[in-house]
């Protein structure tokens, strides 16, 4: 089949400290050009394309992209400083140099400030960011079908970090009340209940052997473990794998060599303990006192260093 010229998009991407020798561009999760760096070691390309939001990656760092038929458009950057430093010129360059500025504008704002406000002054936050990223959209008088797509994405982040919101809160409800009981096959035999551990700090991670985010975590929670061994807390790990996957579950601990009080819930996601908690995404972390009242029902990751503050201020 014949591609004709109009229906290409020719891209060049100038990187310094570049992560690589490819870069990737990618529609949603799949890969739709894959570009190799040539012997001066630019990255250049010329393709078909479709009109729409892309996303460019080099190694771990990305950046979205607007790209249609016709363009003719010139990235450059630092990859050790990859958002600060992008810049585009050539046909195209408006839209982009308009979605790398918005990137910095959003790296600036306080996510846990924002969502921590009550839901009358969280709404005034997000409908104050609403009109002022839409009043610098119009200001900038960019192409129609960009600015379409784009007010499509604002609307869209917005709405989820309003359900985020409104799981926040209904978590912070749980706080200072009574724990549910569990009762759960422990790893090393036998069964394992939350009243058994009364008398001690609890921080509860839910998780499965398929959760990416969930295995990011394993080193951080080892970590904790160790710092607190034989001090008046439980590490305990309540995986939500399905049934068939109770021997990979089993496997998946010994290998890793996993600590703490390792369980397996008894009907996963639909686990009474589970559904008290309203879980619907994973990881997900809780803290419970020594008299089974929950201290924070969305309490922080093993990773972020506020843990480690809040545990060394409970747990002697």
């Amino acid at each position: 089949m014949t591609v004709f010229a109009q229906e290409t998009l020719t891209i060049q991407v100038d990187i310094t400290n570049r992560k690589g020798d490819v870069v990737y561009l990618r529609e949603g999760r799949k890969n739709i050009q894959e570009i190799k760096a040539d012997d001066k070691g630019v990255f250049k390309s010329t393709f078909a394309i479709k009109e729409g939001m892309y996303t460019f990656f080099d190694g771990n760092e990305y950046a979205q992209l607007f790209l249609k038929p016709g363009y003719d458009l010139k990235m450059t950057l630092d990859a050790t400083k990859f958002d600060a430093t992008l810049q585009f010129s050539g046909t195209g360059a408006k839209e982009n140099n308009f979605l790398a500025a918005q990137t910095l504008i959003d790296q600036k704002i306080d996510f846990d400030s924002l969502l921590a406000l009550d839901e009358t002054n969280f709404n005034k936050a997000i409908e104050e960011k609403r009109n002022a990223d839409t009043a610098r959209l119009e200001k900038a008088a960019l192409e129609a079908n960009f600015a379409t797509l784009f007010k499509n994405s604002l609307e869209a982040n917005l709405n989820g970090l309003k359900q985020y919101h409104t799981q926040i809160m209904a978590n912070k409800k749980l706080n200072n009340t009574a724990a549910p009981n569990f009762v759960y096959e422990n790893h090393k035999g036998g069964t394992t209940s939350l009243e058994s551990l009364k008398g001690k700090y609890v921080y509860v991670d839910v998780w499965a052997t398929w959760c990416g985010p969930c295995r990011a975590e394993i080193p951080f929670l080892k970590e904790l473990e160790k710092s607190y061994h034989g001090k008046n807390i439980e590490f305990v790990s309540i995986s939500v794998d399905v049934d068939k996957d109770h021997e990979k579950w089993k496997t998946f601990v010994t290998e890793k060599e996993l600590g703490g009080t390792q369980l397996f819930a008894d009907k996963n996601w639909n686990s009474d303990f589970i559904k008290a908690f309203g879980i619907e995404s994973i990881p997900r972390f809780i803290l419970i006192d020594p008299k089974g009242v929950v201290i924070d029902a969305d309490a922080a990751r093993p990773s972020n260093p506020k843990l480690k503050t809040q545990l060394d201020g409970l747990v002697k």
